[in-house]
């Protein structure tokens, strides 16, 4: 009887749950946008109520208020966790953009600056006849001679570095490798100063040999070399090692399945860390100011005589401070610029190229 009593009474009502902290309601996906929005316009109000000069600190203020009024506004609207998470999120996209926009000024100040010169006659003519306060004049033996003299550095020290690199991950053992890996790490922060003062005592001093575009090289590749090392040494450790057991199983030498096994393996990777070394080096000038000399007429031979660079005809017109010259500086720094985002450019569709043929 008493089971049949418990049966027949009602059953109760379920209690109304809370709704949990984790599955709250969440911003629209347009908050981001809007905050940064009413940030900005915040940022700027302050800046000139307060009479604040400088846009930097508007912006800085701005950046603040964005953190700020994403945390508060994901912490009321979702949950204390989700806002760290967007604060985090704010943050790295401030950092970005706080990067960002000092390249972006360079960028579009050099183009503006930089146009009131470049034309055809500019990059094919030198300044033979024509003094710094004149206008007109061109870049072409400063160009002429980076091209050369970057080209002869890459000639001694991608070899080098190529070579060094194979031996570290595939031969070096004990204290040579680490004598090597020490020397490398210490080369890579030399001063570029340094190398040249390096080459100016024994190529130039010590040899009694004169300025020449050859002598720039020399210091460019003691630059270069220590970035084509490292750059090398990475690609090749991430050739897979099944790879080389396997052609070692075969019954290949060792110096053969180097050459025919792992550096086409990693051709991609070395190629673009010689090209962004090469980037490295093109912007260098006392090493040319040292051993290069300058010249305002065109020497197509690196071997003899003073030669000039993109770099070293840069400062050579700002500093002799007519409108002319500061023209011509932009002018070659836009040309340089673009000579360097050629080089990346190459260097990524090279690694694009290489890279390994993944399939299914």
């Amino acid at each position: 009887m008493s089971h049949t009593i418990q049966d027949q009474r009602p059953a109760r009502a379920p209690k109304s749950v809370a709704p949990s902290r984790l599955t709250r309601g969440g911003l629209p996906r347009w908050a981001p946008a809007g905050i940064a929005v009413v940030s900005i316009a915040l940022g700027c109000g302050i800046g000139a109520a307060f009479g604040l000069q400088s846009k930097i600190q508007w912006g800085l203020i701005s950046a603040l208020l964005f953190v700020t009024i994403t945390y508060v506004a994901s912490a009321v609207v979702e949950n204390r966790r989700q806002a760290k998470d967007r604060v985090a999120t704010s943050v790295v996209w401030v950092c970005f953009v706080l990067a960002v926009i000092p390249l972006l000024s360079l960028i579009w100040t050099t183009v503006s600056r930089g146009m009131n010169a470049l034309d055809g006659d500019f990059l094919s003519h030198s300044m033979n006849g024509i003094t710094s306060f004149e206008k007109g004049g061109g870049v072409y033996h400063a160009l002429l001679g980076t091209i050369e003299q970057v080209a002869l550095a890459t000639a001694i020290a991608a070899p080098v570095g190529l070579l060094t690199a194979v031996y570290l991950v595939e031969y070096g053992r004990g204290s040579l490798a680490k004598a090597v890996t020490f020397f490398v790490d210490v080369m890579t922060g030399i001063p570029s100063i340094v190398a040249g003062l390096f080459i100016l005592t024994t190529w130039n001093l010590m040899l009694g040999f004169g300025p020449s575009g050859f002598a720039g090289s020399m210091a460019l590749s003691i630059l270069m070399m220590p970035v084509v090392v490292r750059s090398t040494e990475e690609m090749l450790k991430l050739v897979p090692n099944e790879l080389r057991e396997a052609a070692l199983a075969l019954g290949v030498p060792k110096w053969r399945m180097i050459l025919k096994v792992v550096l086409p393996t990693a051709i991609g990777g070395i190629a673009t860390g010689v090209t962004l070394a090469v980037a490295r080096i093109a912007g260098e000038t006392a090493p040319i100011m040292l051993l290069v000399f300058g010249t305002q007429l065109i020497n197509g031979n690196p071997f003899e005589g003073a030669q000039s660079s993109l770099p070293l005809y840069i400062w050579e017109q700002y500093k002799v401070g007519s409108e002319a010259s500061y023209d011509r500086a932009w002018a070659a720094a836009l040309v340089l610029i673009a000579f360097v985002m050629i080089l990346n450019l190459v260097a990524r569709g090279i690694a694009r190229w290489k890279a390994p043929k993944t399939g299914r």
